[in-house]
């Protein structure tokens, strides 16, 4: 019989800050990943540094940010009134140190609890930190945490500000890569938020002079919006908003510059008061789903000493000002109802062109009712009776602010053997499979009720719980699993075309990737190498000599689960899927989807005959 292990004095350990964010990273920055998700942590430390340069902003600091990223180096300049000398080395290496607890000094700044920089130096192999402060410079440098040089203070003619630069550590994230498109989004955030604020990404510059109109234009296809974009601006609250001719609701929601994505007391506060407004001025009891159907809306407000949820900020939590001023609901309550009341009164164009709108909204809604109900009969049915959904023990919806539920996925694969293989070697606890029989139905164009009409799609809609919108998304990734092969492909347009068409937000919120599987397989008795493009087999080969057995996979099918479970642990690869504007969305869906088109037929004859080219000269 085992002894029990020993639980005395000995037993108890104490870390010290850079110790204790090291070991358990997730309770200060999220997941960790490897920069193809937009909310992997090499992102958030980043958003970390910026958050602290668009402060000084916000407090009528320097009007220019300059980043630079080259590779895994990041450095980050701003032209604010710089950290004191005296204290360069405590505010980014002591926790609960800085000057946001001095509420003059930061009013409505996004972080408070002096956690943020410490988090970026102790999960960085390099971190430099620079502060010019009327004519002199202070330089401290750090390697994990750990202090390598404390430099003396000397003489510098250099406008004021802070300049930091990090490397985040490959110990910590692995083999990270910083994509451009995904900080791109965060730095027109915070021009769009921060009006008059030029930021630089490498020498290119970002700048907004309207605000949340900007973003919204942004976001939408201005030509095939319903009514002109509303755009009301008001002390601490902005809003903008307009519908769109998409399915479902899309929100942009930030609480002091801090995107919050997923919303919170701010955003609830919008929809009642928003619905209330609307009913008050048309005098009509308006159903608030119809009144919120395929609405974009970019909602701010600035408030001192916001409650988030989680380390990350990602939601609002309960907000009472008490003595200091009114609730949010109350503060927005007060805001639509005035502004927006006084916007459809001095525009009846708009206000009847929001009418109409709705309007169309509630007759859809009817239209579409005795489907529904016939289609979730029949979903109940076949989920019984089919078994096409495997599922997991974690959601995304259950427990937001767990890593497990940050990891909820689901594969969307074609055929048994994809899907069963996948099945064998999942982790059962974050990732679930959904397998499809044969191709799915091409909706470009179609109207809604082909969801609740085709059984396959009807089942996906209900496995992912998004009738209603994705507020009730049940996996924070949905992954496209299908072979790399032309049918696999057309497979994977079909089913993005889906989402585009429906769900965009489930897009634009960064919830759709495709999962990337190895097309070849190099080994000899002693080494396997999995290669996931030609110049990656080439390598292998001449790397594992000419005698080395090379296998092309045609298929998911032919891997086996063994071979699975490495390429969904841990180190998946999966590739994004990114769009911007919805006029964008419709030109490529509809080269890809539409009608046959003869450049279309071109292009698909002269690179499927450029690949097929390449894979054999490359076996033999």
């Amino acid at each position: 019989m085992s002894k029990n292990p020993i639980y005395d004095e000995s037993s108890i350990k104490s870390l010290d800050w850079k110790e204790h964010i090291r070991q358990r990273p997730g309770m200060y920055i999220g997941k960790l990943g490897s920069g193809k998700s937009s909310d992997d942590g090499i992102y958030v430390l980043l958003k970390e540094i910026i958050d602290n340069s668009i402060d000084e902003f916000v407090m009528g600091y320097g009007k220019k940010i300059d980043i630079k990223i080259k590779d895994k180096s990041v450095t980050i300049r701003d032209y604010g009134r710089g950290i004191p000398l005296g204290k360069v080395l405590e505010c980014v290496s002591q926790i609960n140190t800085g000057g946001k607890y001095d509420s003059e000094a930061f009013k409505k700044s996004i972080g408070l609890n002096g956690v943020g920089t410490k988090a970026v130096n102790a999960l960085s192999e390099s971190f430099k930190v620079f502060s010019i402060r009327d004519g002199q410079k202070k330089e401290v440098d750090f390697s994990r945490g750990e202090l390598i040089e404390d430099f003396n203070v000397v003489k510098d003619s250099s406008t004021n500000g802070t300049e930091i630069e990090f490397i985040p550590d490959t110990d910590i994230f692995g083999n990270y890569e910083f994509q451009t498109n995904y900080i791109e989004e965060r730095i027109l955030d915070y021009v769009y938020l921060n009006s008059g604020l030029s930021i630089y990404l490498n020498s290119k510059r970002y700048f907004s002079e309207n605000g949340l109109r900007d973003l919204l234009e942004s976001k939408v296809n201005v030509e095939k919006i319903k009514y002109p974009i509303i755009h009301l601006k008001n002390g601490d609250i902005e809003v903008s908003f307009t519908h769109s001719n998409q399915y479902g609701e899309e929100y942009y929601t930030f609480v002091n510059g801090q995107n919050t994505v997923q919303g919170g007391t701010h955003l609830t506060a919008f929809k009642e008061t928003l619905t209330k407004t609307i009913r008050d001025f048309f005098k009509k009891d308006l159903d608030a789903v119809d009144i919120r159907a395929s609405i974009v809306a970019a909602i701010s407000i600035k408030v001192q000493n916001p409650i988030f949820e989680s380390q990350t900020k990602t939601k609002l939590g309960s907000l009472d000002m008490g003595p200091e001023g009114p609730t949010i609901r109350v503060a927005f309550n007060d805001f639509i109802k005035n502004e927006l009341d006084n916007f459809l009164h001095k525009n009846p164009d708009t206000a009847e062109s929001l009418y109409q709108r709705i309007l169309q909204s509630e007759k859809e809604r009817k239209e579409l009712a005795g489907i529904r109900k016939i289609a979730a009969k029949r979903s109940k049915k076949a989920n019984l009776h089919n078994k096409k959904l495997r599922d997991c023990k974690f959601h995304f919806n259950d427990k937001k602010d767990t890593l497990e539920s940050k990891d909820s996925t689901i594969f969307i694969t074609e055929g048994d053997s994809a899907s069963g293989s996948i099945t064998k070697v999942r982790n059962v606890m974050t990732q679930a499979v959904f397998s499809l029989r044969g191709k799915p139905l091409n909706t470009l164009g179609m109207k809604k009720k082909v969801v609740y009409e085709n059984e396959e799609f009807n089942l996906l809609q209900h496995a992912l719980n998004i009738e209603n919108g994705i507020e009730g998304l049940r996996y924070n990734k949905v992954v496209i699993a299908t072979d790399a092969d032309v049918d696999g492909m057309h497979i994977r347009l079909l089913l993005i075309t889906f989402f585009i068409q429906f769900f965009p937000e489930l897009i634009k919120k960064g919830h759709l990737f495709i999962l990337e599987t190895p097309l070849f397989r190099v080994r000899n008795k002693k080494e396997t190498i999995y290669c996931y493009s030609d110049d990656e087999m080439i390598f292998a080969k001449n790397k594992l000599g000419n005698s080395s057995e090379i296998t092309r996979f045609k298929g998911l099918g032919e891997i086996s689960p063994y071979e699975f479970k490495e390429f969904i642990g841990k180190d998946m690869k999966l590739e994004p899927i990114i769009i911007n504007k919805e006029s964008d969305i419709s030109d490529v869906v509809s080269y890809y989807m539409g009608k046959n088109t003869q450049s279309r037929q071109e292009f698909i004859i002269n690179n499927l005959k450029h690949e097929e080219m390449i894979n054999e000269s490359n076996i033999k």
